[in-house]
């Protein structure tokens, strides 16, 4: 991807959609063993890094993305804690890997932790830095890096805050030293500030430091497979296209729940709330894939170009259509405020105002601690006029795409019951991927999206994000 011009808006970058096989991927990653690879894991003691990145780096190193030739991660963090200590907390989360027989997880897990190593120091703190410096330069020369090249990743499983000091930091005593091949790029997740002010602030800061094909803005909502899969669905398959618009859909629902609360982030969430923390990325991204027109291809541009125009076509939210609320225990948690009002469920109805959607409500929900967990689009049909075996009290014709747990696609479809009588019954067709899909292991969406960070020398990744000017510009919440 070429760099862009600074008047241009960003482009976060997402999984790449393509069709070879993860033996074709592996062979490309395995390209990196002429030089080397450093992972650099900043924020490494907290709780990101322990329950997603770790565990996704260590998964791509079992199923062979990572080699332990050419590899090694480096972890940052103001804890002062030694290397050994650092991979004792970060052990736990490992012992469950995915794929191969159970009895190899723990030689694999010691053999991943040999791998990395820990500086601690603050964020704004040179020599920390410089030495964090000297510690990935030590690798390198160790791989006799003349002979290829050296690439480094910064992950910054960190508050939007110290996005700006880290990165000075980075560019002042961290970037590539070797010219031939190798390669700096920064990877940043949301909430990517709080606001249309203080994301274009954010995004100039690092704009001013990082040319944009270095820099990565994920979202690990669109690395989940089921997400992967709607361009799919919806552009490959004939019988979807004449049914996907106001003429026959009643309602779309995006559904997020978690069957816990803030549990430890409650600092943290207080000061986002659910509505900046799920609704202004992950369901807003959804709702652009499920909504959006056919791109013209798979280019990045284009993608985005046609998420964009829903997020412009979305019409002002209605006060009453706004349902807002906070879980009873919340502020018994002693990071939250007394008197917080901040919002841990909410639902919210969207209308696009286009000539595909006018009139067609998107509903979505977003809630902590409720009494059950999972992500869904639900599809919601019209009834069938003239509705000769008075079955609508059955219930509408549904198109269903959990997104997790237990991964599945069914559809709601009603059908005579067995039996002499002329009765009908709603029943499903059911795509649930543990049972068609035995034995295939899933990748987790960290995993997807870490991997397309380094696994594409090119820098062609298919933008599945949207430009962060255009999410902000259309933030009504």
């Amino acid at each position: 991807m070429p760099v862009m011009p600074s008047s241009a808006p960003s482009v976060e970058k997402g999984p790449t959609l393509r069709n070879d096989s993860f033996s074709d991927r592996r062979d490309s990653v395995n390209k990196l063993e002429t030089g080397c690879l450093s992972i650099i894991v900043l924020g490494a003691s907290g709780d990101l890094a322990k329950k997603k990145t770790f565990p996704a780096l260590f998964n791509l190193y079992r199923q062979g993305f990572l080699q332990s030739s050419g590899v090694h991660i480096f972890g940052y963090a103001r804890t002062k804690i030694s290397d050994d200590e650092l991979r004792a907390r970060i052990r736990g989360y490992l012992v469950h890997g995915k794929g191969g027989p159970p009895h190899t997880h723990s030689e694999d897990v010691s053999k991943f932790l040999q791998l990395i190593k820990y500086v601690s120091g603050s964020y704004d703190a040179e020599d920390r830095f410089r030495l964090l410096d000297k510690e990935i330069s030590k690798h390198e020369i160790s791989k006799n890096i003349q002979e290829g090249s050296s690439q480094r990743l910064f992950y910054l499983a960190l508050p939007p805050l110290v996005y700006p000091t880290v990165c000075k930091m980075i560019r002042r005593f961290c970037m590539n030293k070797y010219n031939h091949g190798g390669w700096t790029r920064i990877v940043v997740e949301k909430p990517f500030g709080k606001d249309l002010e203080s994301a274009e602030k954010l995004s100039t800061q690092l704009g001013d430091l990082f040319d944009e094909s270095q820099l990565y803005r994920i979202d690990h909502y669109l690395g989940k497979e089921l997400v992967q899969n709607l361009l799919v669905l919806r552009f490959a398959n004939r019988f979807f296209l004449p049914l996907w618009n106001r003429d026959n859909i009643d309602n779309i629902q995006i559904v997020f729940r978690e069957d816990f609360g803030t549990e430890g982030r409650g600092g943290y969430f207080d000061e986002y709330g659910i509505i900046r923390d799920i609704f202004q990325n992950h369901l807003l991204q959804v709702l652009c894939l499920v909504a959006m027109e056919k791109p013209v291809s798979l280019r990045p541009e284009h993608i985005r170009d046609e998420k964009v125009k829903v997020l412009q076509s979305v019409l002002p939210i209605k006060s009453e259509e706004v349902v807002l609320g906070q879980y009873e225990g919340y502020r018994d948690d002693p990071t939250v405020p007394d008197s917080s009002n901040t919002p841990t469920f909410a639902t919210v109805v969207l209308r696009i105002d286009n000539e595909r959607w006018e009139g067609v409500p998107f509903i979505l929900k977003a809630g902590k601690a409720l009494n059950s967990r999972k992500a869904e689009i639900r599809v919601q049909f019209k009834d069938v006029p003239g509705d000769i075996f008075r079955c609508k009290r059955q219930g509408r014709n549904e198109f269903v795409i959990r997104l997790q747990p237990s991964e599945a696609m069914y559809m709601k479809l009603t059908v005579k019951q067995p039996g002499l009588e002329m009765s009908t019954i709603l029943s499903e067709l059911d795509l649930s991927y543990g049972q068609r899909y035995q034995g295939v292991t899933i990748p987790e969406a960290y995993e997807r999206l870490i991997l397309d960070t380094y696994a594409t020398k090119s820098l062609y990744l298919l933008n599945m994000l949207m430009c962060t000017h255009s999410v902000h510009k259309v933030h009504i919440f």
